[in-house]
């Protein structure tokens, strides 16, 4: 038990000093391979932004727990190549939290709610489209690419999957969690502050949008076994509310 828990402090401690090297997302690193060919967009902002040179060392991380120390061998701005010199497997945290949540209608405001999901560490992102859900074009690359930027900023290894749209009805029929919570804004005596549960390895919460749920949603979800939850005393929004909710059960 000692052991594991020293040998535990060991990894955290290398993985600190290791996450002080820039850090770099690419998808699909192939361990086996001694060279990495970095896209350009990249390649410019190591060599041309942080004015890196062949010689210097950074990590690349390819958002599902691998962490690779590399070496410049090649610091071509449009083509930079590097060296893999160690790698380093992050566990994933214990928790997988779900969240859930109804895109609104300003997209800043929901691409803010991902930026700081990620940093949080929520594992899945799920936009779900219910009855009172303002239509909108939904830009999967570019939210995705907001977890990426955040996953870097916060020196984290797990990317967050952000799931394409879902309808409210299949959502509930897809959902597998151990767990299952919804946070609506109607009076009800049976809701439970989400801070008095206890999170389960795997959790999903329902956020609505900004018109809350329908009575016939709210019903349909406690039909499929979904508890329902508060989140404080004020009314929140949307975007708000969905990082409340990944505070709370994410940092429980």
């Amino acid at each position: 038990m000692i052991v594991s828990i020293l040998f535990s402090i060991f990894i955290l401690l290398k993985f600190e000093i290791r996450m002080k090297l820039p850090l770099f997302y690419k998808p699909d690193i192939n361990s086996n391979e001694k060279d990495v060919l970095l896209d350009e967009p990249t390649s410019k902002h190591i060599v041309q932004v942080l004015r890196m040179l062949a010689g210097e060392q950074l990590q690349l991380t390819d958002g599902k727990g691998n962490l690779f120390t590399t070496e410049i061998i090649d610091d071509n701005r449009k083509k930079c190549r590097v060296s893999i010199l160690q790698q380093l497997e992050i566990p994933q945290p214990q928790s997988k939290i779900t969240i859930a949540i109804s895109p609104v209608k300003n997209n800043t405001r929901f691409e803010w709610f991902l930026e700081k999901a990620t940093e949080i560490g929520v594992a899945e992102i799920v936009p779900v489209i219910c009855e009172r859900t303002e239509k909108q074009h939904f830009k999967w690359e570019r939210m995705n690419s907001i977890l990426v930027s955040a996953m870097l900023q916060s020196q984290q290894c797990w990317l967050p999957k952000l799931s394409q749209p879902v309808l409210f009805k299949d959502l509930l029929k897809q959902s597998v969690s151990s767990q299952k919570f919804i946070a609506h804004c109607e009076e009800s005596n049976e809701k439970v502050a989400l801070t008095s549960m206890h999170p389960f390895n795997e959790s999903i919460i329902i956020i609505g949008p900004e018109g809350d749920f329908s009575k016939a949603e709210i019903t349909s979800a406690l039909t499929c076994n979904f508890i329902p939850v508060t989140l404080g005393d004020t009314r929140l929004r949307t975007e708000t509310a969905g990082i409340v909710a990944a505070t709370q059960l994410c940092i429980h």
